[in-house]
C-alpha cells in the first residue's frame, strides 16, 4: 500500500492554484508561466517518486535460521535497480522483533542497473522466536514533494536457542541396561558395536561403506551398529506457573542495546527469576549427554494441561530439536510435578535415568520420585532455590525429605555459576 506525506507537496499545490487564479485574473504572462512551472514541479516530483519506488527488487539473505543467546545474527540485504532511471535514495526499514536488531539503512546513488548490499549483525540477547522482517522502502523525488513507501513480505523466522554452560564435572547416577555388552537392537547411529553388514542402500552415509566386504562381493557394503550399553536420559522439566517465582518472561524490560560496534556488546546476565534458571539448566544438560553420544529425550507440561513429550534419541539433529523446544518454553502450566510424574511415570523403564528440574517446594512430589526409584529408575534432582529469587520460603524441607529417601540432588541458587553448582557427584 502506498502512503503519501503531503506537507510539502500540499503547500506547492497551494501556490499553483492561487498562481493559476491570478494568471486568470490579471492576464499576467509572469504568473502564467509561474503556474507552468508549479504544475510542472508536481507532475515531475509526481511521477519521478512513482517511478523511484518500483523497479527496485530488495532481497533479503539470512544464512542461519538458528542461533544461540550470545551468538550473532549476520543478515545481508541486496537492493537492486531494475529500472532506467537513477534511484537518488532509497530507506529500507526493518521491522524485526529481535532485541537490538539495527538493520534499517539508506543507499543513496543507485544507477541504473546497480546495486548495493548491506550487511549488518546483531547478537542474539534473548531467547525465543522472533521474526525478522517485514520490510519497508521509502522513496521520494529530488524535490522532497513525494514520499511514497511500499512494504515487501520478506519475512523469516529465527529461532534463539537459551544458553548453556559447560558441565564438565557433572557426574549424576545414570543408568545401564541390563543383558550384555551390547543392546541387541539396530540402531541408524554410528556406534562402538558394529553387527554386521548389508548392502548400501540410498541414503546411508558414506562413512559406514565396509571397504573390504565392498571388495570382496564387488558390491556397495556398508556396516550395521547396535546401540550402546546405556540407558535413555529423560528430562522432567517443571513448567506449573504456581510454582516459579522472579521475572517472568513476558515481563522482562525491552533489551536496550548501546550505539556501538557490535564486537563490543556483552552477553547479558541470566534474568532473576526461576524460569530463566530451569530453561538455561536443562539446555546444558541436554548438550552435556549428547556430546557424549547419550539418548535424551524431554517432557514437560508448559501450558495448561498441554504436554509437550520430546522423544528420546540422540545426535546433532536431537540436540536442534530439543534447545528449539526449550527456546520457546515458558511456565504456563496448571500440572503440577507430582502429577506429572505420576501419570507419565510408565514410559520409564527400569534403570532409566530421570532428572527431574524444578523449583517446586512441595513434598508430594518427593514421594513420586521415590516410586520410581523403587521401580529401578534412577532419579536425579535439580532443584531451584526459590529463596535466592525473593521468595519468603525455600527447598529444606524438599532437599531433606530426597535425602531421607536416598536420592541424589543438586541445588542452584540465583547468581550460582552452573558449572560449579552442578560438578561432582549430587548430594544424596
Amino acid at each position: 500500500m502506498l502512503k503519501r506525506n503531503i506537507s510539502r507537496s500540499w503547500l506547492v499545490f497551494v501556490l499553483w492554484v492561487l498562481a493559476t487564479a491570478v494568471a486568470f485574473i490579471t492576464t499576467d504572462s509572469i504568473f502564467f508561466t509561474l503556474a507552468y512551472l508549479l504544475g510542472g514541479i508536481l507532475i515531475f516530483s509526481f511521477l519521478w517518486a512513482w517511478a523511484n519506488l518500483h523497479w527496485v527488487r530488495v532481497t533479503r539473505v539470512t544464512p542461519s535460521i538458528h542461533s544461540q543467546v550470545g551468538q550473532m545474527v549476520e543478515e545481508r540485504f541486496l537492493v537492486e535497480n531494475t529500472g532506467f532511471l537513477p534511484k537518488l535514495w532509497l530507506e529500507v526499514l526493518d521491522h524485526s522483533e529481535l532485541p537490538g536488531h539495527r538493520a534499517s539503512f539508506v543507499v543513496s546513488g543507485v544507477g541504473r542497473g546497480e546495486s548495493r548490499s548491506h550487511t549488518v549483525r546483531t547478537m542474539s540477547l534473548r531467547r525465543g522466536r522472533f521474526r525478522l522482517g517485514p520490510v519497508t522502502v521509502r522513496t521520494g523525488d529530488p524535490f522532497g514533494l513525494f514520499v511514497f513507501q511500499r512494504q515487501l513480505p520478506l519475512e523469516k523466522y529465527l529461532v534463539v536457542y537459551p544458553r548453556t554452560v559447560p558441565l564438565p564435572y557433572f557426574q549424576p547416577l545414570l543408568g545401564e541396561l541390563t543383558g550384555g555388552e551390547v543392546v541387541r537392537r539396530r540402531t541408524h547411529y554410528v556406534t562402538t558395536n558394529v553387527s554386521g553388514v548389508r548392502e548400501y542402500a540410498p541414503g546411508d552415509s558414506f562413512n559406514r561403506i565396509h571397504w573390504r566386504s565392498t571388495a570382496r562381493t564387488g558390491r556397495l557394503m556398508v556396516k550395521e551398529f547396535e546401540l550402546d550399553p546405556m540407558s535413555d536420559i529423560w528430562l522432567v522439566l517443571d513448567m506449573e506457573r504456581a510454582v516459579h517465582v522472579g521475572v517472568a518472561y513476558e515481563d522482562l524490560p525491552r533489551i536496550s542495546v548501546p550505539e556501538v560496534p557490535w564486537e563490543s556488546w556483552h552477553v547479558p546476565e541470566l534474568s532473576p527469576s526461576t524460569e530463566a534458571y530451569s530453561i538455561v539448566t536443562a539446555a546444558s544438560v541436554v548438550r552435556h549427554f549428547l556430546r557424549q553420544e547419550r539418548s535424551v529425550g524431554l517432557l514437560t507440561y508448559p501450558a495448561g494441561s498441554h504436554v509437550e513429550i520430546v522423544q528420546s534419541d540422540r545426535g546433532p539433529r536431537q540436540e536442534e530439536r530439543l534447545l528449539e523446544t526449550l527456546a520457546v518454553l515458558h511456565p504456563r502450566g496448571t500440572i503440577n510435578l507430582e502429577q506429572i510424574l505420576l501419570a507419565e511415570g510408565t514410559r520409564f523403564d527400569r534403570n532409566t535415568t530421570v532428572m527431574v528440574i524444578t523449583p517446586s517446594i512441595r513434598p508430594a512430589w518427593v514421594g513420586a520420585v521415590r516410586h520410581l526409584a523403587s521401580r529401578g529408575v534412577k532419579i536425579t534432582a535439580v532443584v531451584i532455590d526459590p529463596a535466592s529469587f525473593g521468595a519468603s520460603y525455600g527447598v529444606d524441607e524438599v532437599l531433606a525429605e530426597l535425602a531421607a529417601g536416598h536420592v541424589p540432588s543438586y541445588t542452584v541458587h540465583y547468581g550460582d555459576d552452573l558449572s560449579v553448582a552442578l560438578a561432582n557427584m549430587p548430594g544424596r
